[in-house]
């Protein structure tokens, strides 16, 4: 693709660009009626819109949620990165008044007491067999993928299902 300056134009041709050409309707004449392009009827896809205006949520979708709630819901999940599971366990034993605090805190203190037994448990067996110390590593690193997640969902007022196999569901949201 070759850039530079625009061919010229051939002989009795004016130069101008395409907008500047006339006929064009930013360029007609103010007694000219712009001109209106063909109608066309809707196919047979088309369907009037529903009644109700559009107010259905989204599943996974809680309403309006408070800049409080996103917040208390992400430190559900952030606080685990520093004090592991203290951190849901404070949201949701005493900050969960709503629904959406309470789900996202009940989901991070399940992964979070999934983790500490998988590395409970990993690590008594690797006192046997060495190899099994990759274990509790493997799993600490989907947990961790997993609380960016849900994280990242709870800032934007989302909630987002952890698979089980991490977020082990011992506590109902």
């Amino acid at each position: 693709m070759a850039y530079g300056p625009p061919p010229s134009p051939g002989p009795g041709q004016p130069h101008q660009a395409p907008w500047q050409q006339p006929g064009n309707l930013w360029q007609q004449q103010p007694h000219q009626a712009p001109q209106q392009p063909p109608q066309q009827q809707p196919g047979p896809a088309w369907q009037p819109p529903q009644p109700g205006g559009g107010t259905a949520q989204m599943p996974g979708s809680y309403g309006p949620v408070s800049d409080d709630d996103k917040t208390w819901s992400l430190m559900a999940y952030v606080g685990q990165f520093l004090v592991g599971a203290i951190a849901p366990a404070i949201v949701y034993f005493g900050k969960a008044r709503s629904p959406f605090v309470r789900r996202h805190a009940a989901q991070g203190l399940n992964m979070g007491l999934a983790a500490i037994a998988v590395w409970f448990v990993g690590g008594l067996l690797s006192l046997a067999v060495e190899v099994l110390i990759w274990v509790p590593m493997l799993f600490t690193a989907a947990v961790m993928f997993f609380l960016v997640f849900a994280a990242r969902a709870a800032n934007r007022g989302e909630f987002r299902r952890v698979p089980p196999a991490v977020a082990w569901p011992l506590l109902k949201k």
